[in-house]
């Protein structure tokens, strides 16, 4: 059997930690060894992951202080040493099934560096819903290494449910740490990295569970957009300036994500005119000064590229439909 090491950073997550390192533990037809490392919560999630550690399987790294995410991520990728990595946050979680159609993937083809999948979204306190038995094995698109990354410099982003990212350990291993310098984006700039040493397999099925909630790592800079767009803009500068910037053709790249980045704010700018609200003219700004023909033409073809852009413009529509009634009501 194939084995995957997986490590769970945790910071006062306790309600939601057993859930997630027992969704770990109870994957079928691998070999697993789960790290819970605590960043000094002050919460019961020391004496959880205790209990939890009654199962061989699962080790401990339960810190007297905060050293933040950044440690936590990169001590996991020094202890790893099984054939699979894979680093999750302790409030999602995996559905059954999910370690063995990604490694299945992998082991049919070894040039795989990572598998990625869907994930089934879970807001707030809700138990982990049910999820329908997930094809084995399932419909398996591969993206070559250039055009994942091509991809995301001409989208501006590529989001990637990120429990669901199981990595080959030894790509891993040469790619290295995450970078400290980006708070915010450095899951990003790894996953752009990981991406030059082979092909991305995207597996067409449920393979993990998100929950949003107040305390989301990211929620706060979800809240305005042009900040998580800056953040972006930062992994793929430090990307380029970087591994990146030894890819052959990296120069074109790096002016293609520019116009990604900047046709990303343009339309983010859009949506938030739409609703009146006043971060459009940062957005537009920002825009304007990566690709001032932007100001002049719309960059149309940009929403062409976008697999979303039907879905939110029904979406925007529907809740502008659904306001009248609202308001009378």
């Amino acid at each position: 059997m194939a084995s995957v090491d997986v490590v769970v950073p945790n910071y006062n997550y306790g309600r939601y930690l057993r859930a997630c390192v027992e969704s770990i533990l109870e994957q079928e037809a691998v070999t697993i060894r789960v790290l819970i490392i605590d960043n000094a919560s002050s919460d019961d999630s020391a004496e959880i992951a205790r209990s939890l550690s009654r199962d061989p399987r699962v080790e401990l790294v339960l810190r007297s202080e905060n050293l933040g995410t950044h440690a936590s991520f990169n001590e996991g990728i020094d202890w790893a040493k099984a054939d699979y990595f894979l680093l999750m946050f302790s409030d999602d979680f995996l559905v059954p099934g999910a370690l063995k159609r990604a490694t299945d993937a992998m082991e049919a083809d070894r040039s795989i560096a990572f598998t990625y999948g869907r994930d089934v979204p879970v807001k707030g306190n809700a138990p982990i819903p049910t999820v329908a038995q997930q094809p084995d094995p399932p419909p398996l698109r591969l993206h070559r290494s250039r055009d994942f990354i091509k991809r995301f410099c001409r989208l501006g982003v590529f989001q990637i449910p990120g429990p669901s990212i199981v990595v080959r350990t030894s790509v891993q291993k040469r790619v290295g740490h995450y970078r400290t310098a980006l708070p915010h984006s450095d899951d990003y700039e790894v996953w752009l990295r990981l991406a030059m040493h082979g092909p991305i397999g995207e597996l067409d099925c449920i393979q993990a569970g998100i929950r949003s909630h107040d305390a989301n790592r990211s929620t706060e800079l979800w809240a305005h957009q042009i900040q998580h767009i800056l953040h972006t803009a930062a992994a793929v500068q430090s990307f380029f300036d970087h591994e990146g910037g030894e890819m052959k053709g990296s120069g074109a790249l790096r002016r293609l994500a520019r116009r990604g980045i900047a046709n990303r704010a343009y339309w983010s700018g859009i949506s938030h005119l739409l609703r009146r609200n006043r971060e459009a003219i940062d957005l537009f700004k920002l825009a304007f000064r990566l690709s001032p023909l932007s100001a002049l033409i719309p960059p149309v073809a940009y929403l062409a590229n976008r697999p979303d852009t039907l879905r939110r413009i029904a979406t925007f529509f529907a809740r502008r439909l659904t306001l009248p009634t609202r308001r009378m009501r």
